[in-house]
């Protein structure tokens, strides 16, 4: 329903969406994805498209009801809105690959054996979901994505041999991407600032920070400004103990070699 408000109030405007795109400040991929209701418009969104297309109000009304994103959990819906507009983001997994770097075969797999089963509806949901979320790496060039991986997550082999050479041909393409930045933390490591499990780090574009932390059947949006500096500390420390990105690159391609 938002993405057809938006619609109306474009066509109104006599605007296609070539045209209203750059005018708002996105990408027409985000705005066509926005009218067709497959994305969640950006925190600033509502109010540059009102003010833009003279909207009276109605955009931005629209935006208070936008509760529901179909495949993302409830507890994680809050921390993907944010990263519609970052400038900057750092990730450190230890569990598994994160969702933003996933292929869709290591995607179903997670998915696949998930307990509770999900259904095959279920499960396409939220692969479409994760899938959409992953535009950002290449729809936002202008966002700093950091990420840190364990070795393990490679050596673990998820869904089998195939699926694992497959996402390190991925992974290492993603890396070539002059806003992706990719370690990988090795298996031996004298020193490691993040034993306490997996982190994420955001900046929003009025340059306040916030954490994420994930757990099993969780997540906890850290706003408090202390917690956030701890998680700060942590990541400046990991991505110094971490392998270099040509380092983690060269370690990469050795370990599809092996396969």
């Amino acid at each position: 329903m938002f993405g057809e408000i938006v619609k109306t109030f474009r066509k109104r405007a006599r605007l296609t969406q070539d045209q209203f795109a750059p005018l708002v400040g996105y990408s027409l991929e985000t705005i066509a994805s926005i009218e067709q209701g497959r994305r969640l418009p950006p925190p600033d969104f509502a109010e540059r498209a009102d003010s833009l297309l003279d909207a009276f109000g109605v955009i931005l009304a629209a935006a208070k009801h936008l509760t529901r994103w179909k495949g993302l959990a409830s507890w994680f819906r809050q921390w993907a809105l944010l990263e519609l507009g970052a400038l900057s983001l750092y990730t450190y997994e230890c569990r598994l690959i994160p969702g933003l770097l996933q292929t869709p075969a290591y995607t179903r797999t997670l998915f696949a054996d998930r307990l509770p089963p999900l259904d095959d509806e279920q499960i396409e949901a939220r692969l479409a979901a994760r899938l959409e979320r992953q535009q950002l790496l290449r729809n936002r060039p202008n966002t700093a994505f950091s990420f840190i991986l364990e070795e393990h997550l490679f050596l673990r082999q998820l869904g089998g041999e195939e699926v694992t050479r497959e996402l390190i041909d991925h992974i290492l393409d993603l890396s070539e991407l002059r806003n992706v930045d990719i370690q990988i933390m090795p298996l031996a490591r004298h020193h490691h600032a993040a034993i306490d499990g997996p982190m994420q780090l955001l900046e929003t574009p009025e340059h306040q920070w916030f954490g994420y932390l994930e757990g099993q059947m969780y997540g906890q949006f850290i706003s408090d400004p202390k917690v956030v500096s701890v998680i700060q500390m942590r990541c400046a420390s990991m991505r110094s103990q971490a392998l270099s990105l040509d380092d983690s690159k060269s370690l990469m391609r050795r370990m599809r070699g092996a396969r």
